[in-house]
């Protein structure tokens, strides 16, 4: 996205245009009118990484327009990035230009940072990184106030930890959340309160138990847990699946099981295929779980074809989407047997055409 789209007059105009391009294809399908939920116009974005470029003693932050990947476009100023990037960007730019030794070979940087105001800084370098790194990073982690991760070929050095601590606000309740530097989580954190607080909305008065499948740190995973008796939560990612873990814990949170697994093998598991050791430490058989609501936020290329035909038996399906055309493939095959009785609109992305979706189906 070029910063010259970025026009915080123009948010409301082009929001309202991205619900347009995509609303009549939701309601050839039946769904009722959406929920639209809008974000900060700008300090919105929680994560943002930027090249390096070198000139000589000079040091910047750049970015390359996806039509020209060689020419690099100086990068002074973030407005989407959230306060506490914006306040670092500077202040660590003009600390790496006195000290060479953090310098050196310094290709590309990493912020992480959260609501709650924590940010995690990782140098990657395209060099081994020795004591004298580390003395330095230590010394700017401490004047900075955040941690600081460097990162070589086959080499990770960490200056306070490696995770920021999230806490969201959900119906009136707070959820503390480890967010590790390498797992996915959501960079809107504004639209992604509002994304939770949809999907809890949407839950109650739902029984029985919950399979989620994608679920990374346990995002939706803990909020939801409330209103359902039982639910296992799957993620193919190990970092993501521990962080999770630990979430659950740190929520006091009894009623969900996290398992480290795809979910084209959860499908498989589900079917009866094959057992899965990843599955043993389940409070009761599989088969044992009244499981009738699906929760799923996979990646841009949606459901695979088994994942649909599971999701396809299951009483309601709560799909979550970062791409609607790939959602409306999938609905297009999931409508012969479930009807969208909900659908919401969020603007993970202002200034994009990406739109984030929800929609509740419920089985006809």
């Amino acid at each position: 996205m070029p910063l010259s789209a970025i026009q915080p007059e123009q948010y409301e105009q082009r929001l309202a245009d991205k619900v347009a391009s995509f609303l009549p294809k939701f309601s050839a399908m039946g769904a009722p009118s959406p929920d639209i939920f809008s974000s900060p116009r700008t300090g919105f974005r929680l994560r943002a990484e930027f090249r390096m470029w070198h000139d000589e003693d000079d040091l910047n932050y750049v970015m390359f327009s996806p039509a020209d990947r060689k020419t690099p476009v100086v990068i002074t100023q973030f407005p989407i990035a959230c306060s506490a990037i914006q306040a670092l960007m500077p202040t660590l730019l003009a600390a790496l230009k006195i000290k060479p030794q953090l310098r050196r070979k310094l290709f590309q940087t990493e912020f992480l940072s959260t609501l709650n105001g924590e940010t995690v800084i990782t140098l990657i370098y395209h060099r081994a990184l020795d004591d004298d790194w580390h003395t330095n990073a230590q010394a700017l982690a401490a004047d900075l106030n955040v941690s600081i991760i460097g990162r070589s070929r086959k080499q990770k050095r960490i200056i306070g930890r490696d995770w920021a601590q999230e806490i969201l606000k959900i119906d009136g309740e707070h959820y503390h959340y480890r967010q590790p530097e390498q797992a996915f989580t959501q960079p809107n954190g504004i639209v992604n309160q509002a994304m939770i607080s949809w999907s809890t909305d949407i839950s109650k008065g739902l029984t029985g138990d919950l399979l989620e499948l994608y679920c990374g740190i346990g995002n939706f995973t803990l909020p939801l847990a409330k209103y359902f008796d039982n639910v296992i939560a799957t993620e193919l990612s190990k970092v993501a699946t521990a962080a999770a873990e630990v979430n659950r814990q740190e929520n006091h949170i009894t009623n969900v099981e996290f398992a480290r697994l795809s979910a084209e093998d959860m499908t498989s598991a589900l079917n009866g295929e094959r057992p899965f050791r990843r599955l043993a430490h389940l409070k009761q058989p599989l088969d044992a779980y009244q499981l009738t609501t699906l929760l799923v936020d996979p990646p841009r290329a949606g459901l695979d074809p088994a994942t649909e035909a599971l999701a396809a038996r299951f009483q309601q399906i709560i799909y979550v989407s970062c791409n609607p055309d790939t959602l409306l493939s999938n609905l297009s095959r999931l409508c012969k047997t479930h009807r969208i009785s909900r659908l919401a609109f969020f603007d993970q992305f202002p200034y994009t055409h990406h739109l984030e979706c929800g929609v509740l189906l419920e089985k006809i």
